[in-house]
């Protein structure tokens, strides 16, 4: 069941999200829900490339954090420009999770 979450912002703010709200043809509520849920899955994504540059996932483990597929994984690393050596041990750890 869907919860209320309310927050305190600056009427400039308010302004303009009602604003782009307006633009878009929907209400303040449906914008900010579409901002968290967009929020939330980005932040998700930068803390698994962090954990995944810092070797305590692999990507396959931060693919399935992010409710990705390894090639999105994958592009999502790219785009970040995190280069690491993918070796053997990894791809092992990688086939386990994969295998059960």
């Amino acid at each position: 069941m869907p919860k209320t979450v309310t927050t305190r912002l600056d009427d400039q703010y308010v302004d303009k999200i009602d604003e782009m709200a307006a633009k878009k043809g929907i209400d303040r509520s449906a914008l900010l829900r579409l901002f968290l849920i967009n929020s939330l899955k980005e932040q998700t994504i930068r803390d698994s490339l962090d954990d995944y540059k810092s070797g305590i996932v692999t990507i396959w483990e931060a693919a399935q954090h992010c409710n990705l597929t390894l090639w999105e994984m994958i592009k999502e690393i790219e785009k970040a420009h995190i280069y690491t050596s993918y070796d053997l041990k990894e791809l092992k750890k990688d086939l386990k999770t994969l295998n059960g």
